[in-house]
């Protein structure tokens, strides 16, 4: 003989459900602003030895191979993309995310806005 389920067996479950998706969300949040915050460091950082000790692509083509090496199994530390933290760092100067609706923003959407920004005046968000 088996044990019926209790009468508020699918609203325990629909509950868990929500509670397991909301979980989710805060987490994909939470991480999309620390990689947000790791790209702008990484921008900031490059931009001013750039700055300051000339450096050029070769430099930055460099470090993301010896990045790429050290990190074989995250994405985003190519050539290209140390270029887009860069213009990053430009345009977000003073970058916190706090409460900003910037760190709502995935990296994908924060390149395609910069690439549709074309004068450096417009890139400053």
């Amino acid at each position: 003989m088996s044990n019926p389920l209790p009468s508020n067996y699918t609203q325990l479950l629909d509950e868990l459900k929500a509670n397991i998706r909301q979980a989710r969300l805060r987490a994909t949040v939470a991480a999309n602003a620390e990689l947000l915050q790791l790209y702008w460091q990484i921008g900031k950082q490059t931009l001013t030895q750039q700055e300051q000790a000339q450096w050029g692509d070769k430099i930055t083509a460099q470090l993301a191979v010896d990045l790429q090496s050290e990190f074989p199994t995250m994405k985003g530390l190519s050539h290209r993309n140390i270029k887009y933290m860069r213009q990053f760092a430009v345009a977000y100067t003073d970058f916190s995310i706090g409460q900003r609706p910037v760190a709502q923003l995935s990296w994908s959407h924060h390149i395609i806005l910069m690439d549709k920004l074309t004068q450096p005046e417009e890139r400053q968000f």
